[in-house]
């Protein structure tokens, strides 16, 4: 019977992509090297400290062994490719802990902090965004963050579909939110000011190319110095400002579900 339930399971996971099973660890082993000191979480965080100090660019499956003074052989009896490599380091980098509720904590209030931690994902690990998603998330770690946003769902009068749908709706705009915030940071990096970023430094100039008759409804944001930022800006963060809306969105339609009840 045990024997039985044991080959129906793995029938079951057999579909699952080799980083998916390596990342669940329900893949079998691989031939350990002669020492047997190397692991699949000890490749993986030495892939994500080259690549947070180089660039996705810089990771590759020798440059991975030689931080870790292997061959590269050596890899591949624990990770068989690099794309398998990649998965796993996007898994890895959001294992983060997953915050306590609060008293006196709206829903709010926890999908912003949920904005937060996963911007900061793009903001710590600039290379993050530049792996493909190759499927819906099947890996721990991801899984676990989107039982967060359940969490944060639990009694909202809505169906499982609309959850999914808000989840991704958040999770697109954290998403965005991260990549610019990636490439603020890099150019800060660069350049060491944001003037080139915002844009001020290209007022004037743009001011004499966008023309009305060409752009008559870009032309006054240019001009009012909206567009480069160069005017004062009652809203404080306009990813922020972008949030709020999202959030205002959501909580009048679950309150329109709640009067249908």
């Amino acid at each position: 019977m045990i024997r039985n339930e044991e080959n129906e399971r793995d029938e079951k996971l057999k579909v699952l992509p080799d980083s998916v099973k390596l990342s669940w660890g329900i893949t079998k082993k691989g031939r350990r090297g002669p020492k047997g000191e190397l692991s699949v979480p000890q490749i993986v965080q030495a892939a994500i400290a080259i690549a947070d100090e180089e660039g996705l660019t810089a990771v590759s499956m020798s440059r991975v062994a030689q931080s870790l003074g292997y061959t590269t052989m050596s890899l591949y009896r624990y990770i068989a490719s690099k794309n398998d490599l990649l998965l796993l380091m996007q898994d890895a980098v959001c294992d983060f802990s997953i915050p306590e509720e609060r008293s006196g904590e709206t829903w709010r209030d926890r999908m912003k902090e949920y904005v937060a931690l996963s911007v900061a994902v793009f903001r710590e690990h600039p290379w993050y965004a530049d792996i493909p998603f190759e499927s819906l998330p099947l890996m721990p770690h991801n899984l676990r963050i989107l039982d967060w946003m359940m969490r944060i769902m639990r009694d909202f009068p809505v169906n499982d579909f609309e959850k999914m749908s808000f989840l991704l709706l958040v999770s697109s705009y954290s998403r965005a939110c991260g990549m610019i915030e990636r490439d603020v940071a890099l150019v800060m990096k660069e350049k060491g000011s944001m003037d080139s970023f915002h844009g001020q430094n290209y007022t004037a100039a743009l001011q004499e190319l966008i023309k009305p008759d060409q752009y008559p409804y870009l032309h006054p944001l240019v001009m009012s110095g909206a567009y480069t930022d160069e005017a004062d800006n009652p809203i404080k963060d306009d990813l922020d400002f972008g949030l709020e809306r999202i959030l205002d969105g959501i909580e009048q339609y679950i309150e329109t579900k709640r009067k249908l009840r």
